[in-house]
């Protein structure tokens, strides 16, 4: 096969890295890709637009087109793509809006009795803020768009959410905020259980949790992700099954309604003393949860990838390998709000050098000189391999402390609630 991965981030480089161990995966392209596809795959300038990667695909002779992002899937490049002939990975416009329209999402979960927080959609800031003083805190002012995972503010008093459904209106994530859901607060740990399906078949992965928020502690803003781990200690099985249930009702309800999905549906929970609920689902590989999900996946991705695109993956048989995964995010200072780029990095060969260790690039790149730098906020996700959850998190910290690049900054509790067990998130 050849294999086009669209993307640039820290994800599509673990996308194209499990690629290139599949003995079937013959060429694979990286549109634009980063400093770290660079080594395992041809990186092309960035290909934009549905029609543009259909041709693409077609003068490269590319048996397969696999979207990373969300919002090429929202803007429905898999539609055209797949109009044109060409097995693509991900879903359509139809499917993405779960993802790209967190108050379609809300209304869709109603339909299918998916278990969910409550909340109330606003396209105004009067009388969003008339309904804060009425419901109170704490309370979640989320971003109707896509907004890279930085729309949504956990506010744990009244003046925080204000800000939060002002920021919105006043153009902070563009047309995104023009719609603001507040959503009730719903107390415990978070996970993340990403699933591949043809939109008939649902497999899952194994569980994963983030952390979001940019500083030690759970403090500080939401980010993209700052660090993450797979498996959940804290998961039980009955929730883990809940949660497949969760995500299977959700690929059924979507079929009910005539959207065909064929790609990754992303379900983020929080287990509450009542089960899990959902807080988000997505329309593509989470990122960072895809650093530490496919280093832990034992089997051969391009087969998997192309048998979900022409809807049969119940033909695919999935194995993991039975290890615990970590990831530290290492990013620019400032980020998530401003950062500078072009900073040298060094360490990363020192860094690989221990065992079962990967060093993702997710914003990085060349300078004139050859020298790689840094091009983004979150500039490298370091993820370790072990037999144990402290062992895979201990090697994650070592590797971590050989890599260095100016302002590079870090969190250095990524794991540690969850060694503490259930009790550490007080509920």
């Amino acid at each position: 096969m050849r294999i086009l991965v669209i993307g640039g981030g820290g994800r599509e480089h673990a996308i194209v890295a499990k690629l290139a161990e599949s003995p079937s995966a013959t060429h694979i392209i990286a549109a634009p890709g980063n400093g770290g596809t660079a080594q395992v795959a041809e990186n092309v300038s960035a290909v934009e637009g549905g029609e543009a990667i259909a041709a693409f695909a077609r003068d490269n002779a590319i048996d397969l087109v696999v979207v990373g992002p969300e919002a090429p899937l929202v803007a429905g490049v898999t539609d055209t793509v797949r109009a044109a002939g060409i097995p693509a990975f991900g879903p359509g416009s139809e499917g993405a809006r779960i993802e790209g329209s967190k108050e379609f999402a809300k209304a869709f979960m109603r339909r299918h009795g998916i278990p969910a927080g409550d909340s109330r959609s606003f396209s105004s800031a009067e009388p969003a803020l008339a309904y804060l003083e009425q419901v109170g805190a704490p309370i979640v002012v989320k971003a109707d768009g896509l907004a890279a995972g930085k729309g949504v503010t956990v506010a744990m008093d009244l003046q925080v959410a204000r800000e939060a459904v002002r920021e919105c209106f006043a153009g902070r994530f563009g047309e995104a905020g023009s719609t603001v859901l507040i959503e009730e607060y719903l107390p415990g740990p978070e996970c993340t259980l990403l699933a591949f399906t043809d939109g008939h078949t649902v497999v899952p992965m194994v569980p994963s949790q983030d952390h979001k928020r940019a500083f030690e502690g759970d403090e500080g803003p939401n980010t993209g992700g700052m660090g993450v781990y797979s498996p959940v200690p804290i998961v039980t099985d009955a929730e883990h099954e809940t949660m497949v249930d969760i995500v299977r009702a959700a690929v059924e309800g979507m079929a009910e309604e005539g959207i065909e999905y064929r790609g990754v549906l992303y379900g983020g929970f929080v287990l509450t003393d009542r089960g899990p609920k959902v807080l988000e689902f997505n329309a593509r590989f989470g990122d960072p949860e895809t650093q530490v999900v496919l280093p832990l996946l034992d089997a051969d991705l391009a087969e998997i990838l192309l048998a979900v695109a022409e809807g049969r993956l119940a033909d695919v048989e999935l194995a993991w390998r039975d290890d615990w995964a970590m990831c530290v995010v290492l990013a620019s200072g400032g980020y998530p709000g401003d950062y500078e780029t072009g900073k040298p990095i060094t360490g990363i060969e020192q860094a690989e050098e221990l065992p079962d260790t990967i060093v993702y690039h997710a914003g990085t790149a060349f300078d004139a000189d050859g020298r790689l730098v840094t091009a983004g906020g979150r500039v490298l996700n370091v993820t370790a391999l072990g037999p144990d959850f402290s062992s895979a998190r201990d090697r994650a910290y070592e590797a971590v402390a050989r890599i260095s690049f100016d302002g590079m900054f870090y969190r250095s509790d990524i794991g540690a609630r969850a060694m503490r067990g259930r009790s550490a998130w007080g509920v």
